[in-house]
């Protein structure tokens, strides 16, 4: 596979609004987390809110993300540069989400009128029920004009949307695309993982002996990408595998061999061997299960050489827009030389054979690997690269 360069990639998440804060957030170990306070739920647990929205405004929840992450590290610009450089109908649009804009829709069944049920005037289909929304959003936003389309496979959507734009501009359907995830915090989310019993009441910990489950979070982050590397950084993504191994509608196989599959075809695809990779960022969840899988499949793959960490206890779990947000974490991990650790944990369980840091330490970094895995056994595994 030949690289496609990250010449211009931003994010708004519970760490702030772009890459200076979240990479400092990074390097100083503070975390993005708080006490759940999102509009009057009272579930006991922890959060990753994007801060600084109005949650009375017209506009939606997502729309507002989006467009906090959109204007952040001069990323309108970049796309802006591209539409000149190429067209704006040679520049994909792939947009990774779970919710798209359904806390819209809940909020507006609470206003229903009382006899009729009727709900409220203006309440827009397109921006709430509608899981194309995000992708519509971003390229009306940018003047894009190419190939457009969401993806939703939970929590792997993030980052499947990499793979998605690979294929199009490898087919000739563009010469460059947007790609990045979207997610808002809602009340279906939140409630649906309390009754799976899956929501943490302290800040998530993942690896830990005495973790207790995820922290669910919220933001958008967007990569573009080319042929060419514009941008003089020498970051791009180098492979991608993905793999569905459908062992049930939300548990991991034990054994981990979706995820495993789809490490391996990240590699393959890269032609780069597992010996190469410097720096893993885990899926790391912070649930006994996940986390028990993970390791055991990424251990089926590199062994307990490379370092390897989870970033959730930055962030929160971010559905839809985690893999999204975890590969620009992990870019800028590359570009500085950072190997973070894994925040709120403590004491790693014995039967973990990872090598999972717990401080954050600087190295070289040159190959690093970025795992997203979903509901329904749907993997994706990133591969980025700092190239000379």
């Amino acid at each position: 596979m030949k690289p496609l360069y990250a010449t211009g990639f931003t994010l708004a998440s519970a760490l702030g609004r772009g890459t200076a804060p979240a990479f400092d957030a990074l390097r100083h170990d503070r975390s993005g987390l708080r006490r759940n306070d999102f509009l009057g739920s009272a579930l006991d647990t922890w959060i990753g809110r994007v801060d600084g929205l109005q949650d009375d405004s017209p506009v939606s929840r997502m729309r507002q993300i989006t467009q906090a992450g959109l204007e952040a590290d001069g990323f309108a610009a970049a796309a802006s540069r591209a539409c000149d450089a190429y067209g704006p109908d040679r520049i994909g649009t792939f947009i990774g989400t779970s919710s798209s804009g359904m806390l819209q829709g809940e909020l507006a069944y609470r206003k229903r009128q009382p006899a009729s049920g009727a709900l409220p005037i203006g309440l827009s289909f397109g921006d709430s029920f509608d899981m194309s929304s995000p992708a519509a959003y971003v390229r009306a936003r940018l003047g894009l004009e190419g190939p457009a389309y969401v993806v939703s496979t939970a929590c792997s959507s993030g980052a499947k949307v990499f793979a998605a734009a690979y294929r199009a501009i490898t087919a000739g359907l563009c010469d460059a695309a947007v790609v990045g995830g979207v997610e808002t915090l809602c009340f279906t989310t939140l409630h649906g993982f309390a009754s799976l019993e899956l929501l943490s009441r302290e800040p998530c910990r993942p690896c830990d002996a005495d973790r207790s489950g995820i922290s669910l979070g919220e933001g958008a982050a967007f990569v573009l990408l080319e042929r060419q590397d514009v941008s003089g950084d020498g970051l791009a993504l180098l492979g991608y595998g993905e793999s569905a191994d459908a062992y049930h509608m939300s548990t991991p196989h034990p054994e981990g061999l979706g995820a495993a599959r789809a490490m391996r075809a990240a590699l393959e695809c890269a032609g780069i061997a597992a010996n190469d990779v410097d720096y893993i960022n885990l899926h790391g969840t912070g649930t006994r299960n996940n986390d028990a899988a993970e390791d055991t499949a990424v251990y089926s793959v590199f062994g307990k050489r490379v370092a390897c960490s989870g970033t959730k206890g930055w962030t929160g779990h971010a559905l839809g827009a985690a893999g999204a947000i975890e590969a620009v974490l992990t870019l800028l991990c590359l570009r500085h030389g950072l190997a973070p650790g894994t925040l709120n944990t403590r004491r790693i369980d014995a039967s973990i054979k990872l090598n999972v840091l717990l401080k954050s330490r600087d190295m070289r970094l040159r190959y690093a690997l970025s795992n997203s895995f979903g509901f329904g056994g749907s993997n994706c595994s990133l591969l980025f690269g700092r190239m000379p």
